[in-house]
């Protein structure tokens, strides 16, 4: 048990009713977690007000609310604590309950609109090998020591995210490496966290359907570096036109990376192949099996981190050389009669044209290039027709198909992707809705030596229609339907 005034450090508090002095036995936002003796945070959501279920936490046993607003009815005997922003509140309450664990780890955290699982992947597999005891919350998995946690959200709710720390630090780990989502900082989910490093990959077109515009989706990025401490780095990319943007208030020493610009760490891509390609970083030659230039971006991001940490130079690039592809990232396959499936978590237009300009580097010139392409439901609807666009300008043949459609009808989806193809490319590509048999025309429409970029879903393993999650693979799919080709 805790006091709930322990738990209240921190927090903008507007008034209170009743005492803090009561001991608390857990905090839910979630009014159907509560349970006797337990705290409820009543936040306003994008699909429902905490605030209306108040009365149900009660009656499940609530001795305290957290709220923005106190309600009509004040029970004898339950603590109203009135603040400013619960959603903030829940971030300092959740870091407080765990006894602040990010304060007992050197905490890093990864943001852009690109690259963000990659690079925070990489520096766990990196530390990892390093000899760090070593935890990631990513959107792919969570992952305490060896424990591999499912994700379900790129950045999870505050009180996940500190007691998954939490259990890191009572595990012995010393370091953690965090994507961070422009939604988890617009929902102050990571606002209480003690971070040792920030890291900024890219900025491009992605989630408009949330921010509604660009300047909003980039300032609230720009939140995070704000908030970091002077002992932190802040490292950016200096090629991207938003790296300076980034960290122009931050107190934390800033520090850039870059392939074109100056920059305190460089890259340059040297030779690329698709088993892997040829960097000279910082001065130094390296083969790394990642290929693409964003790759590059991604690998010279770990290696700075890695630096400003205080590894070995050397021995950081000596294990950037061993390091694995993330799953569903440029993940590749390739089959007996030598055409080559690449699944790709690409579902911006930006990531895409990247990993098809990356494919662009390595072909010959005589393949054929099939690309199978869809566009989430209920998601951003202005970057439809620009991922056609990217996806017809680029390839030889495409085919349009559901992504997750959620539910929205996947028909819907394509048509607005179609209206993004020139009306000189019409004739490069066809519309399939269902994914799976878009993914075996492809494999029948490709020869000896072509090449099949299945992009948008990456490492998922499932597709969600209609509100409903089917099995789905990506990477096993193509794989399965190559393999009976050249049976």
């Amino acid at each position: 048990m805790i006091l709930l005034k322990d738990i209240l450090y921190r927090v903008a508090i507007e008034q209170v009713v009743g005492s803090t002095a009561v001991a608390v036995r857990n905090v839910a936002f979630d009014s159907r977690r509560v349970a006797l003796n337990d705290v409820f945070v009543a936040i306003k959501g994008t699909l429902s007000d905490g605030h209306q279920f108040i009365k149900q936490a009660c009656d499940q046993g609530a001795i305290a609310i957290i709220c923005e607003q106190l309600p009509e009815m004040i029970i004898n005997g339950i603590t109203y604590v009135q603040v400013r922003d619960t959603s903030e509140a829940l971030a300092y309450i959740a870091d407080n309950y765990y006894e602040q664990p990010a304060k007992d780890l050197v905490l890093v955290g990864v943001t852009g609109t690109n690259g963000k699982t990659t690079v925070a992947t990489l520096l766990h597999q990196l530390f990892t090998k390093m000899g760090y005891a070593t935890g990631l919350l990513s959107t792919v998995e969570n992952k305490i020591g060896h424990e591999i946690i499912p994700s379900t959200h790129t950045t999870a709710d505050s009180l996940t995210i500190n007691r998954l720390l939490r259990k890191m630090v009572d595990a012995g780990l010393t370091h953690c490496f965090m994507e961070v989502s422009s939604h988890g900082i617009d929902q102050n989910r990571t606002l209480a966290l003690d971070f040792d490093g920030g890291i900024f990959t890219n900025l491009t077109h992605d989630h408009l359907d949330y921010h509604k515009d660009f300047k909003t989706y980039r300032d609230v990025k720009k939140r995070f570096f704000d908030g970091l401490k002077p002992q932190a780095f802040a490292l950016t990319n200096q090629d991207d036109k938003n790296g300076g943007f980034m960290l122009q208030n931050t107190k934390a020493r800033v520090q850039t990376y870059a392939q074109k610009s100056l920059a305190d760490f460089k890259v340059q891509v040297l030779e690329q192949q698709i088993s892997g390609q040829l960097l000279k970083i910082d001065g130094q030659e390296v083969w790394v099996k990642l290929i693409g230039g964003f790759n590059a971006y991604n690998l010279l991001a770990i290696y700075a981190c890695a630096t400003l940490l205080e590894a070995d130079p050397i021995s950081v690039l000596q294990q950037i050389s061993t390091l694995e592809s993330v799953s569903g990232r440029f993940q590749y396959y390739v089959a007996p009669n030598g055409v080559t499936a690449i699944v790709d978590y690409a579902h911006t237009p930006d990531a895409l044209e990247n990993v098809l300009g990356t494919i662009a580097g390595i072909r010959t010139g005589n393949e054929t290039l099939i690309t199978v392409v869809g566009c989430g439901g209920d998601r951003d609807k202005t970057k439809r027709p620009k991922m056609a666009s990217v996806a017809t300008h680029w390839s030889n043949k495409v085919i349009f198909t559901s992504d997750n459609p959620r539910s929205e009808p996947a028909e819907e989806i394509i048509a607005q992707m179609e209206a993004g193809v020139p009306a000189h490319e019409f004739k490069k590509f066809v519309s399939i809705a269902d994914r799976r048999q878009a993914i075996k025309t492809a494999v029948q429409m490709a020869e000896s030596g072509d090449l099949i970029l299945i992009a948008g879903k990456g490492h998922e393993t499932y597709q969600e229609i209609s509100g409903v999650r089917h099995d789905f693979d990506d990477y096993k799919i193509a794989s399965e339907f190559l393999n009976d080709q050249t049976a």
